[in-house]
């Protein structure tokens, strides 16, 4: 396994930070790749169509707050919680409110042969862009809720007032991270059994399971305050790979063709087993399609491959 101490994780985040972001990620993956003797980072995927609160700018674009949450909470409370009072305060400022559009990107790294050793880096990429009118004067807010989050806002063209930036979100060992959140959750215990099941396929024969796969965190809290932590698969080919053509008629060599069509697209054997665990491309009636082949006597799936289905078949998973 392999950590960071914090010393040393804030002095990899201030260096990614002040690195401009370009095109191809050159400089960043200079930084990464400093990160562990002999351990190379390649890009792997990003992931956007996010967006943060931002702050608020005047009209001429001199920068009023940071964060329009913090500054809306004190200018309430400098005006005695009167709404009514603040708005007759900034209704006529023309203040803008601004959005921070995002889209994180993710950096992976093999260390060893297993499938969850490797580490990866998530690095979110920043715009800050105009959002709304801070105040509607037509249709004033009433509360801070309305102010901070109007339903109906007066949106505005999502002009860029800062230079995109890179943000360090995390560094993580795939291997202790994966092995945590299956402890922690049994929501999670799919994903250990998917890579279990990797190790032992043909797919292991041709390449890292990251070459094809990130692993995608979500952290949240119970509904007694406990942190959990979630984890999911995200393909790095998804957006080359076509749903299943199937039928209920499709069985023998159409559907052999059709799992070796999948899996070219794909790049590696058996993705089509992995998309059928990690995701919605592969729908399970082509599973159970297989499974009859293969108790009708059709031999074309590897024997890994057809150990793997009827595993499934009999304890079906997902991740």
């Amino acid at each position: 396994m392999y950590t960071l101490d914090e010393a040393t994780l804030r002095n990899l985040a201030d260096e990614i930070e002040a690195t401009p972001p370009r095109p191809h990620h050159s400089t960043l993956l200079e930084i990464a790749n400093r990160i562990r003797p002999g351990c190379t980072f390649r890009y792997a995927l990003n992931r956007g169509g996010w967006y943060r609160p931002g702050g608020i700018i005047a009209a001429d674009g001199t920068r009023i707050a940071e964060s329009l949450a913090t500054w809306a909470k004190l200018e309430l409370a400098a005006c005695d919680g009167d709404m009514g009072e603040l708005v007759d305060r900034h209704a006529g400022k023309g203040l803008v409110v601004t959005r921070h559009t995002g889209r994180t990107h993710y950096f992976v790294a093999a260390y060893g042969p297993a499938p969850a050793d490797f580490l990866q880096l998530e690095v979110e990429e920043l715009q800050e862009v105009l959002d709304r009118e801070l105040i509607d004067v037509a249709n004033p807010p009433e509360d801070l809720q309305e102010l901070t989050e109007p339903i109906a806002p007066v949106l505005l063209e999502a002009q860029a007032v800062a230079a995109p930036r890179y943000r360090f979100r995390r560094l993580i060992d795939m291997r202790q991270t994966i092995a945590r959140s299956a402890a922690a959750d049994v929501r999670n215990a799919g994903l250990p059994r998917l890579l279990s099941e990797w190790a032992h396929s043909s797919a292991a024969l041709r390449g890292h399971f990251s070459d094809h796969w990130i692993v995608a965190l979500r952290e949240h809290q119970d509904r007694y305050r406990n942190p959990v932590l979630t984890a999911s698969l995200v393909s790095r080919h998804a957006r080359e790979l076509k749903p299943f053509q199937w039928n209920t008629e499709l069985s023998g060599v159409e559907m052999n063709v059709q799992l070796q069509a999948f899996d070219r697209a794909a790049g590696y054997t058996s993705a089509w087993y992995a998309h059928l665990v990690a995701g919605t491309i592969t729908p399970p009636k082509v599973a159970y399609a297989v499974a009859r082949d293969l108790e009708a006597g059709f031999s074309y799936l590897p024997d890994t491959e057809a150990a793997l289905l009827k595993s499934w078949v009999a304890a079906p998973y997902s991740v």
